[in-house]
């Protein structure tokens, strides 16, 4: 897929919704699983909190003790990272306090900025092994006493933390997952919804090769409109170019018969004017049937779906050629290979290698070669190659392009109106081709053409 197509266009643009939301998702899952675990995890040490309320009692001496032992034994395990102690408020000298053996001797520190404020407070320490813990801390006044008693329970969130990593990478592997069937998903929906497109690009191709004369077959009710405009399209662009050829036809019949009028009266009458009438007249013949081959050229070359076989007209040029240069025994070699097509009319393809060929026989020596080879593309397009070289003095660098304009004529001792490769370049450029005068290899003159292909 390039960076520019349509396919890339919606595939990327669905990842990246795809992306977004699935990012968003998993962060709303993870805080939403880890705000769960810790209310949780906070209900449990609440209910240790409340038995621990249940079971404290005041001696006489005003020491609290606990009526009856904590069942979970992790409170008894030395630095397990579940602890519970009750201590006194004021911290008065003399005053005893009360704690987990898992405490051994140390105490916890509440958060001043929580210290001695009503209801549950819970936040974070650490122990001394580094163990971050989550504790809920309370002030009580004990029954049977009258100091008031920070009653705190701590767990080990550390352990909590594991099951959250562990809850994140299973979310996070489901969602990769989940992207990547998305992502799969994203292609084969694009690659079936333009399917379509590309069916309407073969037969738009089709056409253009001169395989099909219109766009055939069922098409998504979303580019059924575009197919029938572009059958409306090439119907009225066959339309155009039959009206410019009937016009051309009838402007050669109703220019014949005056011009022919004209020419058979001058040449009757031997005076001067006569003379100058019947030159002027032939000039006008001249000039008639040039603007009309050209008028008829364009109206071919702008039509749709005209192929030629490149090997049959060049052989049947070359033949032609000999048998016309007989007396000056000119050999015409085709080199061209099997199925090489040129996208344009017949008549226009032999009529440019025709001139070309009758300007190499015309001063060749001995030998003239026809080489034809399809070109990688240019500008997006196919192009095929049509090269004519002879043996014969050639041009110097400076005569080509003056040797290509209209009516030029280096050489006035050889036969030629001047306009055989204007006419070439003229015909060449209605179908986006060139034609390009170089050294030959044989030694004179090598007239290199390139004009559209067709595969």
């Amino acid at each position: 897929m390039r960076p520019s197509s349509l396919s890339s266009r919606l595939i990327l643009s669905s990842l990246l919704v795809s992306v977004v939301l699935l990012a968003a998702t998993g962060l709303l899952l993870a805080s939403l699983f880890t705000a769960a675990l810790e209310r949780n995890f906070d209900q449990r040490l609440r209910s240790v909190l409340d038995g621990l309320l249940a079971n404290i009692e005041v001696t006489a001496q005003g020491a609290p003790h606990l009526s009856s032992a904590i069942v979970d034994p992790r409170f008894g395990l030395p630095l397990s990272g579940w602890y519970w102690q009750v201590v006194p408020v004021d911290k008065a000298q003399g005053t005893s306090d009360l704690a987990s053996a898992s405490l051994l001797e140390q105490r916890i520190a509440v958060p001043e900025e929580l210290a001695g404020k009503p209801g549950v407070q819970a936040f974070y320490v650490k122990d001394t092994l580094g163990v971050t813990l989550r504790a809920i801390e309370q002030v009580f006044s004990l029954p049977g006493g009258t100091r008031q008693y920070s009653v705190l329970v701590a767990g080990n969130y550390d352990a909590l933390s594991g099951e959250i990593r562990t809850f994140n990478r299973a979310l996070t592997a489901s969602l990769v997952v989940l992207a990547l069937g998305l992502a799969l998903a994203s292609f084969v929906q694009v690659r079936f919804g333009l399917r379509p497109l590309r069916a309407m690009q073969a037969n738009l191709l089709a056409i253009r090769q001169g395989e099909a004369s219109e766009l055939k077959g069922a098409y998504p009710a979303e580019i059924t409109p575009v197919a029938e405009e572009l059958n409306l399209l090439i119907q009225s662009n066959a339309e155009i170019v039959e009206r410019a050829r009937t016009q051309v036809g009838n402007l050669a019949h109703a220019l014949k018969t005056p011009l022919s009028v004209l020419t058979n009266e001058a040449a009757s009458q031997p005076t001067p004017l006569a003379a100058k009438v019947l030159e002027q007249a032939g000039l006008m013949r001249d000039q008639v049937n040039l603007y009309l081959d050209r008028a008829r050229r364009a109206a071919r070359a702008s039509g749709m779906g005209a192929v030629t076989e490149v090997k049959p007209v060049l052989e049947a040029l070359a033949r032609t050629l000999e048998r016309i240069n007989r007396d000056k025994a000119v050999a015409v070699a085709v080199d061209c290979p099997e199925g090489l097509r040129f996208r344009g009319e017949r008549q226009d393809l032999e009529e440019m290698v025709g001139n070309l060929l009758d300007n190499a026989c015309k001063w060749a020596t001995a030998r003239v070669t026809i080489t034809a080879r399809p070109e990688a593309p240019a500008a997006g397009r196919g192009q095929l190659s049509i090269a004519v070289d002879d043996d014969g003095p050639g041009l110097a660098p400076g005569e080509r392009e003056s040797a290509l304009k209209r009516g030029e004529r280096l050489d006035e001792t050889k036969p030629g109106s001047g306009l055989g490769l204007s006419i070439v370049r003229e015909t060449a450029a209605m179908y986006n081709g060139t034609l390009h005068l170089a050294d030959s290899p044989l030694g004179g003159l090598r007239a290199v053409l390139r004009l559209p292909i067709s595969i």
